[in-house]
C-alpha cells in the first residue's frame, strides 16, 4: 500500500443489478453506460461508488468522476486517481497531487496457460518473449497477465501527464520478483520528461486468482 493515498474496493455481482440501482446509489450513468450491457453498467456503478468512498476519506469530497471525452475518469483538479473492474470485483485509488502526480492501477483474472499463450504475441515485446521462454512455463500464464496488467496500469498513470497515447509495444517490463516488485522501461518518447529509456517502478498482488498492479509517479 502506498502512504498518502487511499484505496477502497468492493465485490459486487452483475446478475444483481436492478434498474434502479443508479438512482439508489445517486449516480448519474453517462449516456454511453445507459446504452451499455448490465455487464458493463454494474462494472460502472461499483467503480464509481469505490471512487467516491475514496475521495470523500481523502477529503471529504463528494464528488464522482465523470467519463472524459478520452474515456479517462475525470478527477478534481488537485487529485489523482484510477479506477479498475474484473470479474465481480472493483476498485478505486486516489491521492492529492502534492503527493502523487500519476496513480494507474489495473486487475485482471489470471489466465489460463493455453490463452496466455496465444495473446503473448499480442502483449509481450520480443525481448519479453525471449525471457518469457527461458523461464519456468508453470509461471507463462502470470508472465502475461502481469505485463498486459502493468501496461494497462502505466497508461492510466502516464496518460494523465503527457496527454498522449502509448500501446503495449512502447514499454517493456524488465523485471519482476515474486514479492510483487516489477520494473518498466518506456520504449517511445511522450514528452521531454518520459523519453524512450525511461524507467518505473511497479507492484502487483495476487489474491483469489486475480492480479492488481499498480504504478505510482511521485510529486
Amino acid at each position: 500500500m502506498l502512504s498518502d493515498t487511499v484505496l477502497l474496493s468492493t465485490r459486487f455481482d452483475p446478475s444483481l443489478l436492478a434498474f434502479n440501482d443508479f438512482q439508489r446509489s445517486t449516480i448519474e450513468p453517462p449516456p454511453s453506460i445507459q446504452r451499455s450491457v448490465a455487464k458493463r453498467q454494474a462494472e460502472f456503478l461499483a467503480g464509481r461508488v469505490c471512487a467516491r468512498a475514496a475521495l470523500h476519506q481523502l477529503e471529504g469530497l463528494d464528488c464522482i468522476p465523470a467519463i472524459g471525452e478520452d474515456r479517462a475518469p475525470v478527477w478534481p483538479a488537485h487529485i489523482c486517481g484510477s479506477i479498475t473492474h474484473s470479474t465481480g470485483r472493483a476498485a478505486a485509488i486516489v491521492a492529492r497531487k502534492t503527493h502523487w502526480r500519476g496513480l494507474g492501477m489495473d486487475q485482471e483474472n489470471l489466465l489460463d496457460t493455453e490463452r496466455a499463450e496465444r495473446l503473448a504475441g499480442e502483449i509481450l515485446t520480443p525481448p519479453e518473449l525471449k525471457r518469457m521462454a527461458a523461464g519456468p512455463r508453470d509461471q507463462l500464464a502470470l508472465w502475461v497477465t502481469l505485463t498486459f496488467s502493468v501496461k494497462e496500469s502505466l497508461f492510466k498513470a502516464l496518460y494523465p501527464i503527457v496527454q498522449k497515447r502509448f500501446y503495449f509495444e512502447h514499454a517493456e517490463m524488465l523485471e519482476w520478483t515474486n514479492s510483487g516488485h516489477v520494473r518498466l522501461r518506456l520504449l517511445t518518447d511522450l514528452s521531454s520528461e518520459w523519453h524512450y529509456g525511461t524507467e518505473l517502478d511497479a507492484q502487483f498482488g495476487l489474491h483469489d486468482g486475480q492480479l492488481l498492479s499498480l504504478v505510482s509517479i511521485k510529486a
